[in-house]
């Protein structure tokens, strides 16, 4: 389902404007697929945030929507993780790009799921459903999350079990990384549960909060705004309902113009 043929980057020449080139693709379900393109030479980010990307419209105007940066600031290329949609303006065709590609990329890149938008703290939550998961995959592969905070968990909720294969994998391949194995080794907690195909841990992502399952699974205390810090990212009605958690625990939203105790992505959408 990988295609990875090598691509020669000297050789690959834009023909759109602020074009970058398809270096590799992989299908993770009929629903899900992940891309890794070339990264402008100038472009600098914060992991954690998004750009817009996209492709020409048959109207000869760019077609561009904002997705988050799934690889770490340090990372030679770009990755980017999508839903595909079968009737939307853009995943209709995103799904279907191939190595040597070209896509349009803005490098403006911005977002609230930084480090910089959080007070400092002890404990980190990653919170996301489905595609919800990119910026985490950012923030999981930067060695500045496991400078910054003592314990690091990755709930990440989907309706079925392959779905969650793309966040499992790269958590597994964390703990192998040259770069920061032995930082990850005893710090990344990961929770992955599924609302509707059965497996190990069922339920969503606001019921485990709220009951206390997560806690006592994986032996922790409940949040506290002295010690958690919490960064959200999923559908507009996730983000609401999480909200009300977080608040229900006494943290309260920040931005990067006034750092609080959790942060939501307010442009991702599906």
């Amino acid at each position: 389902m990988t295609d990875q043929r090598p691509v020669d980057k000297a050789t690959a020449k834009p023909h759109l404007p602020d074009a970058q080139t398809v270096t590799s693709v992989q299908h993770w379900t009929d629903r899900l697929f992940s891309f890794r393109v070339t990264r402008p030479q100038s472009l600098r980010f914060r992991s954690g945030e998004f750009v817009m990307i996209g492709l020409m419209g048959d109207n000869g105007k760019p077609l561009l929507r904002a997705y988050s940066i799934a690889s770490p600031n340090w990372d030679e290329e770009l990755e980017f993780y999508s839903i595909k949609v079968p009737d939307g303006p853009l995943t209709s065709r995103l799904q279907h790009i191939q190595i040597g590609d070209e896509i349009i990329l803005r490098p403006k890149p911005v977002g609230t799921l930084v480090h910089d938008a959080l007070l400092p703290g002890k404990h980190i939550w990653f919170l996301a459903t489905g595609t919800g998961l990119a910026p985490f995959a950012s923030l999981m592969r930067d060695p500045e999350t496991y400078e910054k905070y003592d314990q690091v968990i990755m709930m990440h909720t989907c309706r079925d079990v392959a779905e969650l294969e793309y966040g499992r994998k790269l958590v597994e391949d964390l703990k192998n990384d040259e770069l920061i194995g032995e930082m990850v080794e005893g710090k990344l907690l990961y929770f992955p549960t599924t609302t509707r195909e059965e497996s190990p841990n069922m339920g969503r992502i606001t019921d485990n909060l709220s009951s206390g399952k997560v806690f006592a699974d994986l032996g922790l205390e409940p949040m506290s705004p002295e010690r958690d810090r919490a960064m959200v990212c999923g559908s507009l009605d996730f983000n609401l309902d999480v909200k009300k958690v977080l608040e229900g625990f006494g943290l309260r939203e920040g931005a990067n113009s006034d750092p609080k105790e959790y942060v939501v992505e307010k442009a991702f959408v599906g």
